[in-house]
């Protein structure tokens, strides 16, 4: 099968390459797809994507018009698809789902850990000899309150991590998970008691119009006063604006965030030479109780090997016209 893949990382290729073993004709290229890259996949049966990619509406029309029949996004999220529109065109689409809960998950813990014991602020401190201890009296995670939203493989575990905290785990899902969560060492409850109650929230919940900005001025203010949050999923889960004046004023008193909301365009490219005018980003990089890492949460080498391989399997499987090893994975 003939390949166009995009947005690929120089992390990737190893792991991308030798998942391949040159079954299939694969070009790589670093550029993103867009308007002006579409034709890379010219005389191509399939792409691979990534978050950052344009897979809208006039994208897919452009691919299905230059012989492209088979998408394949190296991501469990697809909210960067045009879905309804591939069906229409008659474009196949899938996914990566639970590629490595565990390295979303260890991310969240990192950047609790990190927010609770003033990491940031003493590795600072450090760097300019200044080895006084007053501004970084941290708090411990053992007994606190945590509130985990959405209990698919990421959100169990971080569950699994949590318990051995000693932490009081309360999870909010849509579906009912009350006995998953009793043998987990949690207590399934409505969004809103979790809001009340919960000290830390961290969030892992996919990006659709229903959780689109969940975390507004109006459930900030259910929360606790001076809750931690935290998002490794997608960044307009959070309305970033409320987000930011609530951590302003102290109703949030730390916020960890390995995504942004307006990051498209921003995030997996380097611009220290650029400039930059997102000012509610930069307000964000420069809060001394703000920890924003740059959408790496998945980014460890067991979850590279792993979305390299079953990217390949469904290659694979579409080259033998058959339905994909992982069927689960096979959106439209």
């Amino acid at each position: 099968m003939k390949v166009t893949a995009y947005s690929i990382k120089a992390a990737e290729k190893e792991f991308l390459t030798k998942a391949n073993c040159n079954r299939h004709d694969i070009t790589l290229t670093a550029d993103a797809l867009s308007t002006e890259t579409v034709s890379h996949a010219k005389g191509k049966n399939a792409v691979l994507v990534f978050t950052s990619d344009d897979l809208s509406e006039q994208i897919l029309k452009d691919l299905k018009q230059i012989g492209v029949k088979y998408i394949i996004t190296r991501s469990t999220g697809t909210d960067h698809i045009d879905l309804a529109a591939a069906k229409l065109l008659g474009l196949e689409v899938a996914s990566i789902p639970s590629y490595s809960p565990e390295s979303v998950a260890e991310h969240a813990i990192t950047l609790m850990l990190a927010l609770c014991r003033n990491i940031l602020p003493a590795h600072q401190q450090m760097m300019e000899y200044d080895f006084r201890l007053d501004a970084l009296v941290g708090t411990t995670i053992r007994n606190k309150t945590v509130g985990v939203v959405g209990f698919g493989k990421t959100g169990q575990a971080l569950v699994r991590i949590l318990s051995g905290f000693g932490c009081d785990i309360l999870v909010s899902d849509f579906n009912n998970v009350e006995q998953e969560c009793s043998v987990a060492g949690a207590t399934q409850v409505s969004l809103d008691v979790l809001y009340e109650k919960a000290d830390i929230i961290s969030f892992h919940v996919p990006l659709t119009q229903q959780s689109r900005h969940m975390v507004n001025s109006e459930s900030i203010a259910k929360m606790k006063d001076e809750v931690m949050l935290i998002n490794v999923s997608r960044g307009a889960i959070f309305n970033s604006i409320d987000v930011y004046n609530a951590l302003q004023r102290d109703k949030i008193s730390r916020v960890g965030m390995d995504v942004y909301e307006f990051e498209n365009h921003i995030f997996f490219f380097d611009h220290s030479h650029d400039i930059v005018d997102d000012q509610l980003l930069k307000s964000f990089i420069q809060h001394s109780r703000c920890l924003l890492t740059p959408h790496q949460a998945f980014l460890t080498k067991e979850a590279l090997q792993i979305i390299s391989e079953r990217t390949i399997k469904l290659l694979d499987a579409w080259e033998a016209v058959k339905p994909p090893e992982v069927s689960e994975t096979v959106l439209v």
